[in-house]
């Protein structure tokens, strides 16, 4: 994979790079090999990650046809508004 270095800007030459390889999926090819996966995990995790595809996909169809609402900044789970941690106590 290469990245051009256009006047000798290291840091935007390194974002474009790390972009590529998220899009490539290299990362998370490279957790994934980190350890080994067990043949009835890796059907596990397949089957997971089709259903989920499958909700998305229909989620958006949903969505085109005017079933259901955009959802909102707020409304999206693990984004803005989430509480704070708790402190630790001493």
């Amino acid at each position: 994979m290469q990245v051009v270095v256009r006047d000798n800007n290291v840091d935007q030459a390194l974002r474009a790079l790390k972009k590529k390889l998220q899009r490539e999926g290299v990362f998370r090819e490279m957790k994934l090999r980190n350890y080994y996966e067990k043949p009835s995990e890796k059907k596990a995790r397949q089957k997971a990650e089709a259903v989920r595809r499958a909700r998305k996909l229909a989620r958006k169809r949903a969505q085109r046809e005017g079933g259901m609402p955009a959802p909102s900044a707020a409304a999206r789970p693990g984004q803005a508004g989430r509480p704070a941690a708790p402190t630790p106590r001493t």
